[in-house]
């Protein structure tokens, strides 16, 4: 089991336990994160998953490909550290991952 630490806009933290492969969009709707409404199920075509993943998660993460880096730049805020989180497998590597929900999501 991993441990993710989801960061609502309104600075309410939500740790959920995420099972190895599910997405990490998976692990946000499951845990009830506001601001992860996942509306295309996670089929990368809408944006509706975005988040700021931060400290040595953007390290572990493969950089986004060629779908979700396109995604990345319609979304409200994009900064570097943007990812769609229906892209995001959880791995025991990201054990620890703390997601920032942006206020765009909100």
């Amino acid at each position: 089991m991993t441990k993710v630490t989801f960061i609502e806009n309104n600075g309410n933290r939500i740790e959920a336990i995420a099972e190895v492969g599910q997405s990490l969009m998976q692990v946000a709707v499951n845990s009830g994160v506001s601001g992860i409404s996942a509306e295309c199920g996670g089929a990368c075509a809408c944006g509706t998953c975005h988040c700021y993943v931060v400290g040595n998660g953007l390290v572990t993460l493969p950089t986004p490909d060629g779908d979700e880096a396109d995604m990345i730049e319609f979304v409200i805020d994009p900064k570097a550290n943007s990812r769609l989180s229906c892209q995001i497998a959880i791995t025991p590597d990201l054990d620890g991952l703390i997601v920032h929900i942006p206020a765009s999501q909100t």
